[in-house]
């Protein structure tokens, strides 16, 4: 057994001024990570306007299936026009650890 995590950082755009529009760009993007049937998360930054830390978890027999999961949340997150991708922190365990 395998898991993974992977937490992205990003910027939201300029015209977020209020933790109402902030979930207007965050809530899509989880419920779009969710097709790839992973745990998801704003973990992160919840009192900032302008930033958002969005965890995501999954659980596989293989390493390789763990990966190809994460790569696929990334290439989504990173693909969202209206967000910058700023950074991605990612961690993968196995049954030694």
């Amino acid at each position: 057994m395998f898991t993974g995590t992977a937490v992205f950082d990003v910027l939201l755009p300029g015209d977020s001024r209020s933790l109402k529009e902030k979930r207007s760009y965050v809530r899509p993007v989880v419920a779009a990570l969710r097709r790839f049937e992973v745990s998801v998360a704003e973990v992160g930054g919840q009192d900032l306007h302008g930033r958002a830390q969005i965890a995501v978890a999954v659980v596989a027999a293989e390493a390789g299936h763990v990966g190809e999961v994460l790569d696929n949340c990334e290439r989504l997150v990173a693909g969202r026009p209206e967000l910058e991708l700023l950074s991605v922190r990612r961690r993968l365990h196995g049954e030694d650890d």
